[in-house]
């Protein structure tokens, strides 16, 4: 009898555990039965079920959690075509919750793939119209506000159609495909290239100049100093001459005198050297006895 009551318990504390379920905040719940969405009797609408606590029918009645808070969508960048037929690579996201989870569930089936993939195309629609109206230089000049407004516009009919309010469309980065991206580096290095190439032509051009000028500069200086050298060499040669003249007109014999001391100086100033002079020559003329020179 004691296990009966424990066991007769049990079951009612199971019964009692089954029948009740939370809803959490930022939750929404819908009942089935039977696999039947539980609708309401006067109406026939679907019944969602508010944040709180709950009862169900045991073993009848099962739940399905939705959430309710702002999702992201950040799915992969996508190729868009401009109005001059440009592509472009744009990544961008949108920020969505669910408003109307009767038709979210059955547009979607509950499932947050669905309910991405389709409103990743409604958002890209509205995306793709907004680009193809308008020019690259008009999108990168300024007017992304204006896209992003008006594909968050165009988006608001997810709401009918989908149960889903889309808060808010970004666009995070537009870029070019690869291939146009590397063609046009590619002829931004061959300009740059070209410039480069002009200005350091121009450069050698104008060194070249520079250097012919100085290089004439400095051969005139040269040859300026040149000439002031000789004639300053000469103005002291003839001033030299007159003086050894004047000195040579005033005593004559000293003057020879001391003519023969430099030269007999000059001569044997290396004990090496030999010269061969006949003894009656001029050269010895003041080494001889000094009776001729008193004379």
């Amino acid at each position: 009898m004691k296990n009966l009551s424990i066991a007769i318990i049990s079951l009612l504390l199971v019964l009692v555990v089954s029948s009740v379920f939370v809803i959490y905040e930022g939750q929404r719940g819908i009942v089935f039965e039977f696999s039947k969405i539980k609708r309401n009797s006067d109406t026939g609408e679907m019944m969602v079920f508010e944040p709180g606590l709950h009862f169900k029918i045991p073993f009848i009645q099962s739940v399905r959690k939705l959430d309710a808070r702002i999702q992201t969508l950040d799915e992969a960048a996508d190729r868009f075509v401009t109005a001059e037929k440009k592509d472009l690579i744009v990544d961008s996201f949108a920020k969505w919750r669910i408003v109307d989870f009767s038709t979210y569930y059955l547009r979607t089936s509950g499932s947050i793939d669905n309910a991405r993939a389709l409103l990743k195309q409604k958002v890209n629609n509205g995306l793709r119209t907004e680009f193809g109206n308008r020019t690259i230089k008009e999108i990168v000049s300024g007017d992304r506000d204006d896209i992003m407004t008006k594909a968050l516009e165009s988006a608001s009919s997810s709401r009918e159609d989908l149960g889903i309010e889309v808060v808010d469309v970004r666009i995070k980065a537009i870029n070019l495909p690869t291939e146009i991206s590397n063609s046009i580096y590619e002829r931004m290095r061959a300009e740059r290239t070209a410039v480069a190439k002009e200005h350091r032509s121009k450069g050698q051009e104008q060194a070249e100049i520079i250097r012919a000028t100085i290089d004439a500069k400095v051969t005139v200086m040269l040859a300026e100093a040149q000439k002031y050298a000789f004639t300053t060499r000469g103005e002291g040669d003839a001033l030299a001459a007159k003086i050894y003249s004047d000195s040579y007109t005033k005593d004559a014999e000293f003057y020879r005198f001391y003519r023969s001391l430099q030269a007999y100086e000059k001569s044997f100033n290396s004990k090496s050297d030999i010269m061969v002079v006949k003894p009656d020559s001029d050269f010895f003329h003041y080494l001889k006895d000094g009776s001729d020179t008193k004379k």
